[in-house]
Formats: C-alpha cells, structure tokens, sequence
C-alpha cells in the first residue's frame, strides 16, 4: 500500500469522523488494517453495563446489569411518579432501567424493567427464542424470569410464577435435550448443588455435586464459581471447576467419568475467570468427536495478592481434550500473553475468537490491571505453534462485567466493563465503559466480498424456518461474480454449511455456545449462478438441542451473512 493511499483512507476516515460527529450520529466507521480486522464504535452510550448480553432471533440484543448500580435513567419509574431533579431521586434505582433492548439494524436502545437483582445470574434461551434468566443478588437468588422478544418493540421482562429451591449467585445453566426446555442449573456461592428448571416432579428439589464441594477454595473466592458446562453428544454434560473435570449423568445424578486435572498451578473459574468452548462438532464423525478447549485464568493467590492491591500475572495456557472416546489427555499450549476474564466466540468459519479481559489480578471490584485490548484468532487445525493470529487492538478497555456475542452481520459485539463498585467515570485507573463497539473479524472485510456467499435463502417442505432432525433442508445462495467465468467453475468447491447455537453471555462464560458442521448431500449450480444445497439437519436433540440457530455458508473460508433456523422434533 502507497503512502498516497493510506493517506488517502486516513483524509476519509477523519471526515467520515466530523461528519457524523456534527449529525449527532454515533455509529463510527474504522479504518481497516490490513488481515487483523477493525472496530467499529456503534453507541457512546447504552446506559447500562452489559454484565449480561444475548442476541434474540429478532435480531435484537438484551443487556442487563445489577439494580444496585447505575442504569439508564427514567423520566418516570415504572408505572410509578416522574424522576425528578432532587437527590433522592438519583439515587433511586427505581429511576433507572438496569436493562436495555439493543436493535441491530436501527442502532438504537429502549430500556427494559427488570424485577429483583440479576447480579452475577444465568440464562440459557429456549426453543421458542424466549430468554429464560435465573438467580441473581439478595431478593434476585431464587428468582425465574422472562424475556419474549416481540416484533413491536413493547415486550418486557416477566417475573415467573416459581422460584429456585436455593439460591444461584454466580451459577451456570445449561439447556438440556429435552422436549419440555428443561434446564439444569448449577453451582453459586456456597451452594454445591444443582437443579432442574422447570422440576422433573412436583416435590423435586435439588441434588448435591460433590464436584463443587472438592474444588471450593474458600480463602480464594471459591475459585469454582460459574462452572463450565458443556452438552457433551452423547447427552452427559462436561462439569469443569477450578481444575478439574467430569463427565456427568444428570438423569442418574452420577458420575460417568472423572478427567485428568488441566496441568499447571492457578485456577480457570471465577473469581480466576478463564474460558472456554466446544471446538465445532462435525458431520464427518457423526458428531461423536467433542473435544473441549480452556484458555487464561488466575495465578496462584491472585485473588488474596488482590485484596492487598497486587495484581498477579495471569495464565497464558490453553488445554484441549477430547472429551469422548477411552483416551483424555490435555493438549496444552500457549497464547500470545497471559489473560483473563476473556470471551471465547466460535466463529462461523469454525475458528475461534479470544476477546477482552486483563493480563493482571483476578475478577471483582478494583482486583485487575492490564486490559488485554488485543483479540486473538485462534485456529484449532493448523498445527501446534502456528495457531494463534494476534488481531487490531481496540482502544477501550474491556475489564470485570464486560461480554461479547457474534451477531448475524459476523460483526462481533462488544459492551460492558465496570472494575468499580457502582458506576464511576472520573478519578479512577479505569472508569465505568458504557461506550458499544463491534470488532470486524478478518474474514468480514469487503476484499473478500467476491468469494462471500450472497442472498442465502432457506427451505424446508414450505417452511422457512422450521426444520425437523434428521431432515433435508434446501439452502439457495449466490456465489461468485456471473461474469468472471473462471471464479464460477471453480466457486462451491470447498463450501461448508454451520449452524450457531445462540448463547447468554456473562463473566466469560458463553452458555449454551455449540457450532455444528452440517452435512451438504448435494450442491448444484443453476444457469442463472444461484447455488442449489441439501443439506441435512442434526440427527438428534443430544447433537443440538432444539431451538434458534445462526446458519451460515461458509466459503473457502469466508462466511456469508448469517439467518436464523430452527431445529425442532418431527
């Protein structure tokens, strides 16, 4: 690249800068470097810390925070009297919204009425696309509620009929295959159970988990605060805490298997905070391969040296494990730096995207230095050593409560952050972050428009939408450019089709994340340059439970645009 050119890109993007700072507007377009992606800044201000974040299959975005913090503020409480000026008033959390509803496509927020204290819960989405949340602070421990999102932008929170049997602060839920959205939720603060939401039987009540019991460190903070759950595809769930692991029958309340401790001393769970995913399940295997990765946590004491204002370096190891089969053994590695409190997102192109977080401390108030503003692309089957892609830096820091979720457009989007205890934006290292941005992978970037798949369209026997296991779907999409001959001979040869389980995001832990690598049964091109796919659906709840998913076509390693199907039962 000339220097004329780039100072050319620079001259635009700064007038691209003033103009929209003069219209009011605040959706900022970045300069693109060059295969390490860009950023976008979408809102200076969402009013609320995105402590927790989803996306919902109308392509809007819910983010919730704890009441006892600030909020987005209320002319008039809910269905009460008008907030006024005076100071009771601004320190009323009655008169802010601690949840927002974010539009995509519009870029623009409404504020939601949440009831009792969300702080540090759970959530899994259900087969309808209704967010089910759980527990939360205080009077919010024991707490089910409700968020439909609705086509008409009047839909809000509701509080269910029936409460947890314990208390859930710092837990994590996982929706299981089951035909009645069953949903298993375990851990919290010095709880060691776990419990099924809605109850298998009208007097169930909760079952202990000796796992949670054996990796509590109470002079650490517990150290195995919001397990990592994964559905394994052979319908046992994958329960990791602090450093170890098991495979677990949740039908039987028992122990399958117990896996090799992840080597190395610290710990990967809250308040230490690593993260994790289940690398893409795929058709080639028949989806019986899972293989489970963890990357970053906290050093030894990191959670004491905190409380004493020393900040500890963090871990800059990965382990992979193959969690089925008669053989597990971590395959360990290293990233680019040592980190924490990151987010890991499967992309569509089966890589995954390691995001925000620190170098130093742990996670709680003023217990971390050192954001991590660069993301990592990590690519699972290039060899060992030659995975990890170091990525455009952002220029915000994205610490404790802060989330990421990929939307639709492949954009990835990034709120949240507050190190403090309540909302502080001056005379602190860090302040409270309410600015939204969204990171633009690589792979997004308008060079590679030419092989993206364009318009893709979904049938299956009349229905848009809806598609049973084990059935055939047909996907129609545009791939190359009609009038370059030689691109559409070779075009659709290395295409593959992903679908995306939607997850809640909070403190790191993506719950509910699955990526699948669909089985393409036949593909032809039309003369008229549409592509032509059947494709087939999962063959069972265990490989993807049923509900919303992001479908993408993915082509030579570049994705389309991504549109919602839903797997459901025959």
């Amino acid at each position: 690249m000339d220097k004329n050119y780039k100072f050319l890109l620079l001259l635009i993007a700064h007038l691209l800068l003033y103009s929209a700072a003069a219209s009011g507007a605040t959706a900022v377009p970045a300069v693109p470097v060059h295969g390490r992606g860009q950023w976008q800044l979408l809102m200076e201000n969402v009013g609320v810390v995105a402590m927790h974040m989803t996306l919902t299959p109308h392509n809007t975005v819910v983010m919730f925070d704890q009441l006892g913090s600030g909020g987005y503020h209320l002319r008039r409480r809910h269905r009460g009297r008008r907030c006024g000026k005076q100071r009771e008033d601004a320190f009323d959390p009655s008169c802010y919204a601690h949840s927002i509803e974010y539009d995509v496509a519009s870029n623009k927020i409404r504020p939601l009425h949440v009831v009792a204290d969300t702080w540090c819960s759970s959530g899994s989405m259900l087969t309808n696309g209704t967010l089910m949340q759980t527990g939360g602070y205080a009077d919010g421990a024991r707490m089910i509620r409700y968020f439909k999102p609705c086509g008409d932008r009047r839909c809000d929170w509701r509080q269910g009929k029936q409460q947890l049997s314990d208390d859930r602060w710092y837990a994590s839920n996982l929706r299981l295959p089951m035909k009645n959205d069953t949903v298993i939720v375990v851990g919290g603060r010095g709880v060691f159970s776990y419990e099924f939401v809605p109850k298998r039987s009208p007097n169930e009540g909760v079952y202990e988990l000796p796992l949670l019991q054996s990796t509590y460190d109470r002079r650490e903070g517990g150290s195995n605060l919001y397990p990592m759950l994964h559905l394994s595809s052979d319908g046992h769930l994958f329960i990791f805490a602090n450093r170890d692991s098991i495979l677990f029958d949740y039908k039987r309340n028992r122990v399958v298997k117990t896996y090799p401790r992840i080597p190395g001393k610290g710990s990967r769970s809250y308040p230490s905070t690593g993260s994790s995913v289940i690398l893409p399940l795929s058709h080639t295997n028949g989806f019986r391969t899972v293989e489970v990765m963890i990357c970053g946590g906290a050093a030894p004491g990191a959670f004491s040296a905190a409380k004493q204002g020393r900040f500890l370096k963090g871990l800059s190891s990965c382990g992979r494990m193959v969690i089925t089969g008669n053989t597990h053994r971590w395959k360990m590695e290293t990233m680019p730096a040592a980190r924490l409190m990151n987010d890991m997102i499967m992309l569509p192109t089966g890589n995954v995207l390691i995001i925000n977080g620190v170098k130093h401390g742990c996670a709680g108030w003023n217990s971390a230095t050192y954001p991590s503003y660069h993301p990592y692309l990590y690519k699972p089957k290039k060899v060992a050593g030659r995975r990890f892609t170091v990525l455009r830096a952002s220029s915000i820091a994205r610490m404790y409560h802060s989330s990421a979720l990929l939307l639709p457009d492949g954009r990835i989007l990034v709120a949240g952050s507050n190190p403090n205890n309540r909302y502080v934006y001056r005379n602190v290292v860090h302040p409270t972050e309410l600015r939204l941005e969204a990171f633009v992978p690589p792979h997004m970037a308008r060079n590679f428009d030419d092989v993206r798949p364009h318009n893709v369209s979904v049938y299956a026997n009349g229905n848009d939408e809806a598609v049973a296991y084990g059935e055939d779907f047909s996907v129609k999409f545009v791939l190359g450019k009609k009038d370059d001959e030689k691109k559409t001979r070779v075009a659709g040869s290395n295409v593959v089709f992903t679908a995306y389980a939607v997850p809640f995001h909070t403190h790191s832990i993506s719950m509910n994340q699955r990526l699948l690598m669909l089985r393409c049964k036949h593909m032809v091109r039309t003369a008229d340059g549409w592509m032509n796919a059947l494709v087939a659906a999962p063959p069972s709840q265990t490989v993807a439970p049923a509900g919303y998913y992001l479908l993408t076509v993915v082509n030579d390693g570049i994705p389309s645009r991504s549109l919602w199907i839903k797997f459901v039962h025959g």
